[in-house]
């Protein structure tokens, strides 16, 4: 029976299925399964509401029941918030001058519209965070400002400035000087230059080294991160320092925004070029300059750059189509153009192959040289420096001191014995004691050169040594006393092989012909295809008596000279207007003649007539150059009738007479008429100054090697005779004094550590207190080297400075230097400096885009046109005393030195470390600066060296 109701519900189960299959369809049984799910789900859902809204309604009781009232600020600060923001006032006040704080507050904000929110908008609307920061800005320069003002600035213009840059040169030097005693050729010799650098820097500072910092981009960026958070230490108020978000944004943008940019283009060569160019302006490039720097130049670069603008230059005018005048224009620009790339293509493979050539050896050993006589030599300063260095190197110095000494001595004397008689009409009597004091003078003289103790003595005729002795014990000392045995000494060292003679023959000869340039151009192979080049070994190419000038002077009384001014025009040259003379110049030999004109300006024949009458004295009181006139000088019947005097002059120059008179001055006049360009003895300045140094010159030419050159134990005798006079003869002493020459010792004294110390130590006595002395003498002292040579022409030059600085300022320079330093402070000033700041970075208030590097071929030639003008612009007076190859060395020094942008920028950073210590005496930025460079690579190695030096002494 269980069987049967088993099969009987299986039996309908499945009818019920096939009846519901047959009825809905195969799919029906997915619908019902939906239907099912849907009711499920429906009555969960109505579950779930009705839970919710019975349990939101129990909470609500139970709040009202238990929890206090909400308080009425919270709706109220959401209602504030919700309002419109009001606009924020901003105190505009920084440094108290209005002038100042409208750039600075723009800069402000350029800095915040470029640097911040650009950025900041994009994560949030409130200002508050933006105000805050222009807070934290303004706060800092505010006292900023106020420390400015109370600090002195003139000790840092004048003093520490100036040291730095002297420290920085000499550093420059020394360094250039290591890598040309070690000879080698080497791959990167700028990189080489660097290191050692580096190197003479940490010996020379002995604290600090800034490689890392100049080297390396990452070390700088960390060195200004931590430079301006110790900024904002000290002029924040400690709750805003405190804020770090703030404080790194102030900090990223016055590292990054600002100094590191600035930095930069500070230390940038082709940015220091261009400025240099800028600032000479007004001078025009001179041709002659310029290819004596293509000559001289030792960077490839610069040579290829010329040569490939000179191709491009003579492509082109190669390409134009000219007829009649213009075409021998283009001829002669063309020849120009190929001589320039001839001397480029020379230069370059002499530089390549490494067979440099030293001009002076060359000279000294193949050049003919020009004679210098010994008179000459002995009153010029440049000659006279070389010629004593060879005196010592031979043991004949004794006879040199000697000769300059009885000069100073003899004018010295005359003007004493002058003194005295002056006083004596005056009815005041001091004889006695002005003779006693010659006396001891002559004595010192005769004990320090010509007495059995002298050492060394002067070895000369005993009988006149004797006639000597005998005359100073029972005779009155004349300033006539030593003439005879003077003269004798001139013949000695005139005559005696070991001196004059074996000088000329000498390379410190050579090297005294290149400082007066007056050295002869000797030609050598420039290639080996036999191309030669001229190689000119003078800075401006101009070479005064030269020997093919001397050689062909007309010294026979056959040869007659003949010349007049055949016509006078008026040339523009740039703007400027000025006459020129045509002179007409006839030259009579036994077996030729010769006839050609040269062209002279007013000012040649002025600069002639100077240089003629200084060499010449006679000639004075003889020939007289007409006057210059100021206004009207153009006019056509003034040119006529200068033309007439000039033309008087030349022809009373050239009497026969007159040259028979001053054998000598035939070379002069043959230099002036000579067909090439006149080579100015002096500039416009000295012919200024020598309005008032004329009238002194002729009574002071003997002394030139003069008082000072007495020996020490005379040189009380001086000053006791100095003290006897009036007020007036006791001013000119002074002048005399400190004007001119004093013979070094015979043992020549050596200076403390000159390689191995700052240039911040006192220069010289009496010097730390005259600011322009000072200044000019350090500044002399390290681009020309001084310290390294004769310590004579040193003091020359230190008291030719204190001479023009009496006679252009008097006392009131120091006084004037101060007012310029206040005026470089006033507020007008600073206020420049904000605007100029803000300009460069903002054009018309949109920040700078990074200017592309220049191509290189510019930039070289941007520095072959920077170092013409530079020496271009030297005057000629600095050649004539310290000597033309030292003047060029010494700019080109210069030049060379801001080439590199490692050392401009350590040369930056040490400008700005002072600055912050003179801002902040009191808060040690020294130590700081000191512990911020302590990760020197070379400051550790020189620790070290010092360590393993010092370790076996301290053993011992």
């Amino acid at each position: 029976s269980c069987l049967q109701t088993s099969l009987s519900i299986w039996g309908w189960g499945s009818l019920g299925v096939v009846l519901f299959l047959v009825t809905f369809g195969p799919f029906a049984i997915f619908y019902f399964a939906f239907y099912i799910l849907c009711f499920v789900g429906g009555g969960f859902v109505v579950t779930l509401l009705f839970g919710k809204s019975n349990s939101e309604k129990y909470l609500e009781q139970c709040e009202h029941s238990f929890l206090p009232c909400t308080s009425v600020g919270i709706p109220k600060c959401i209602e504030e918030m919700k309002r419109e923001a009001r606009p924020i006032k901003i105190d505009r006040r920084l440094t108290g001058a209005n002038i100042i704080d409208e750039p600075l507050q723009q800069v402000i904000q350029f800095s915040l519209r470029d640097y911040v929110q650009y950025w900041y908008y994009t994560l949030s609307d409130d200002e508050s965070f933006l105000l805050e920061i222009r807070q934290a800005l303004q706060y800092a320069l505010v006292q900023f400002s106020a420390r400015s003002k109370e600090t002195d600035w003139q000790p840092y213009f004048t003093t520490r400035l100036v040291d730095d840059f002297g420290t920085h040169l000499r550093v420059f030097r020394k360094a250039q000087q290591r890598i040309a005693e070690k000879g080698d050729q080497m791959k990167d010799q700028a990189e080489e230059l660097v290191d050692t650098f580096f190197e003479v820097e940490v010996e020379m500072e002995k604290e600090v080294c800034r490689d890392l910092v100049c080297t390396s981009p990452k070390d700088e960026e960390g060195f200004l991160r931590d430079l301006c958070e110790v900024l904002l230490y000290i002029l924040l108020p400690p709750g805003d320092f405190q804020n770090k978000i703030m404080r790194y944004f102030v900090r990223e943008i016055l590292s990054r925004g600002i100094l590191l940019p600035l930095i930069n283009q500070l230390s940038d060569p082709d940015y220091i070029n261009q400025y240099v160019i800028w600032m000479i302006r007004d001078s025009n490039c001179n041709y002659e300059a310029f290819m004596n720097i293509i000559k001289l130049s030792d960077n490839i670069g610069e040579l290829e750059a010329v040569k490939d603008k000179a191709s491009e230059e003579l492509q082109y005018l190669r390409s134009l189509d000219t007829a009649g005048d213009d075409i021998n224009t283009i001829k002669n620009q063309i020849n120009s153009l190929l001589y320039v790339i001839k001397v480029c293509d020379s230069r370059i493979q002499r530089l390549q192959s490494g067979k440099e050539i030293d001009t002076v050896k060359l000279a000294a050993n193949f050049g003919k040289l020009c004679t210098v006589p010994l008179d000459h030599i002995l009153v010029d300063n440049v000659a006279l420096q070389f010629f004593m260095d060879y005196m010592q190197q031979t043991g004949g110095q004794a006879h040199l001191f000697f000769w300059m000494t009885v000069e100073g001595y003899r004018v010295t004397a005359q003007q004493q014995l002058e003194v005295l008689q002056s006083r004596q009409k005056d009815g005041k009597h001091q004889t006695n004691q002005t003779k006693g004091l010659l006396r001891a003078a002559a004595f010192g003289v005769y004990e320090q050169y010509l007495s059995e103790k002298a050492s060394p003595r002067v070895n000369i005729d005993d009988n006149l040594v004797a006639k000597l002795a005998e005359t100073l014990n029972h005779e009155d000392p004349t300033p006539e006393i030593f003439d005879d045995i003077q003269r004798k000494v001139y013949e000695l060292m005139l005559r005696d092989e070991r001196f004059y003679p074996s000088f000329k023959q000498n390379v410190l000869y050579v090297r005294m012909l290149a400082e007066l340039d007056m050295l002869k151009d000797p030609s050598f192979r420039g290639s080996d295809d036999g191309e030669g080049e001229s190689f000119n070994g003078s800075p401006t190419g101009s070479i005064n008596l030269s020997l093919d000038d001397l050689s062909n002077v007309p010294s026979d009384e056959t040869v007659q000279l003949h010349a007049y001014i055949s016509d006078t025009g008026v040339c523009n040259d740039h703007g400027k207007t000025y006459a020129l003379y045509a002179i007409t110049v006839h030259r009579r030999n036994p077996n030729s003649e010769e006839t050609w004109k040269t062209y002279r300006r007013y000012s040649d024949f002025h600069d002639f007539h100077m240089r003629i009458t200084e060499q010449f004295e006679n000639l004075a009181n003889i020939l007289k150059l007409p006057g210059k006139k100021t206004f009207n000088n153009m006019d056509r019947e003034f040119l006529e009738k200068r033309k007439k005097d000039l033309n008087a002059y030349l022809q009373l120059l050239l009497n026969p007479e007159m040259m028979k008179a001053s054998p000598a001055l035939a070379h002069y006049v043959y230099d002036f008429l000579e067909n090439k360009a006149y080579s100015k003895g002096k500039g416009d300045f000295a012919r200024k100054m020598d309005t008032f140094v004329n009238p002194l010159r002729n009574s002071m030419r003997n002394v030139s090697n003069a008082v000072k050159s007495l020996p020490d134990s005379l040189a009380e005798g001086m000053t006791k005779m100095s003290d006897n006079m009036g007020k007036m003869s006791e001013r000119l002493g002074q002048d005399i004094k400190q004007s001119f020459f004093k013979v070094p010792p015979l043992i020549q004294k050596t200076y403390s550590d000159p390689d191995h110390c700052r240039v911040a130590a006192p220069i010289d006595d009496n010097v730390d207190d005259n600011i322009p002395l000072r200044v000019m003498l350090l500044l002399m002292d390290e681009v020309f080297d001084l310290k390294e040579r004769n310590q004579w022409l040193r003091r020359n030059i230190k008291n030719l400075l204190q001479q023009l600085i009496r006679a252009t300022y008097g006392d009131t320079i120091n006084r004037k230097i101060v007012d310029h330093v206040d005026w470089m402070t006033s507020p007008e000033q600073v206020a420049d400096a904000v605007k100029r700041f803000r300009d460069a970075f903002w054009p018309n208030g949109i920040l700078a885009e990074t200017v592309p590097r220049r191509d290189k071929a510019i930039r070289m030639r941007t520095r072959v046109a920077g170092k013409t003008k530079l020496l271009e612009v030297m005057p000629d007076e600095l050649k004539h005393i310290i000597g033309a190859e030292t003047t060029r060395k010494g700019i080109l020094r210069v030049f060379e030195m801001f080439q590199h942008t490692q050392l401009n920028k350590r040369m930056v950073y040490v400008f700005l470390e002072r600055f912050l210590e003179t801002l902040f005496p009191q808060n040690k930025f020294h130590e700081l600066f000191n512990k911020l460079h302590s990760r020197s690579k070379q400051m550790q190695r020189y620790k070290q060296r010092l360590h393993s030096t010092q370790a076996p002494s301290l053993q011992k």
